[in-house]
C-alpha cells in the first residue's frame, strides 16, 4: 500500500508559530491568532525539528484516507495564523448596494426589504464599493461565510445579476426570441 503523497510531506513551522500536540488536539498559535483542530484517532502527529509530520497508525482504509486529510487540516492553520485568508465577492446589478459596519453587512437585492448579514465570530466581512471582503484566519469558516453571503443572491444566467466570486465566470444564456 502507498502512502498519500500530500500526507507524507511535513509541514514546515515558519518563525513566529507554534505548534503543540496534545490529548487529541493540535494547537497552531501565531502572529494573527491561535487555532485548535482534533486529530483523528487513524493518525499520529509529531513535531521534530521544526516540523510537524502526519503517519498513519495502520495500513486501513480509514487511516489512509485520513492521512492526507490531517496534514492539509494543518498546513491550512499554519498559513492561517500567519497569513490569513481572504475571498471576494462582487455585486452585479442596477439598483445593488452594500454597506458595512461593525463586520456586518447591509445590502440592496432588489427584494422588498434591505438584506442584513451578521458575521461569524472570528471572520470579518467589509465592503469596497460593490466588492465584499470576507477575510479570517480560519480557512473553513472564511469560505463557509462567503458561500452563504453567495447564497442570498446567487448569480443569475439571463442578465448576470447577483453576488458571485471575484473573476467567476457566469454562463450565459440566450433570452426568448423574438417572433418573426
Amino acid at each position: 500500500m502507498s502512502l498519500s503523497r500530500i500526507g507524507k510531506l511535513p509541514v514546515i513551522i515558519p518563525a513566529g508559530v507554534t505548534i503543540t500536540v496534545d490529548s487529541g488536539d493540535v494547537t497552531v498559535e501565531g502572529p494573527k491568532g491561535k487555532l485548535v483542530q482534533f486529530i483523528t484517532p487513524a493518525v499520529d502527529v509529531k513535531v521534530e525539528d521544526g516540523q510537524v509530520t502526519v503517519h498513519p497508525k495502520d495500513e486501513s482504509r480509514q487511516a489512509r484516507a485520513q492521512h492526507g486529510l490531517m496534514r492539509a487540516l494543518i498546513n491550512n492553520m499554519v498559513v492561517g495564523v500567519t497569513q490569513g485568508y481572504e475571498r471576494r465577492l462582487e455585486v452585479k446589478g442596477v439598483g445593488f448596494r452594500v454597506s458595512s459596519s461593525n463586520n456586518e453587512l447591509t445590502m440592496s437585492l432588489g427584494f422588498s426589504h434591505e438584506v442584513k448579514y451578521k458575521a461569524p465570530e472570528g471572520v470579518n466581512v467589509s465592503n469596497e464599493k460593490m466588492v465584499i471582503v470576507v477575510s479570517g484566519i480560519d480557512k473553513q469558516k472564511v469560505g463557509q461565510t462567503a458561500a452563504e453571503i453567495r447564497a442570498l443572491k446567487k448569480p443569475e444566467p439571463y442578465k448576470g445579476k447577483g453576488i458571485m466570486h471575484l473573476g467567476e465566470q457566469i454562463l450565459r444564456k440566450a433570452g426568448k426570441a423574438g417572433k418573426k
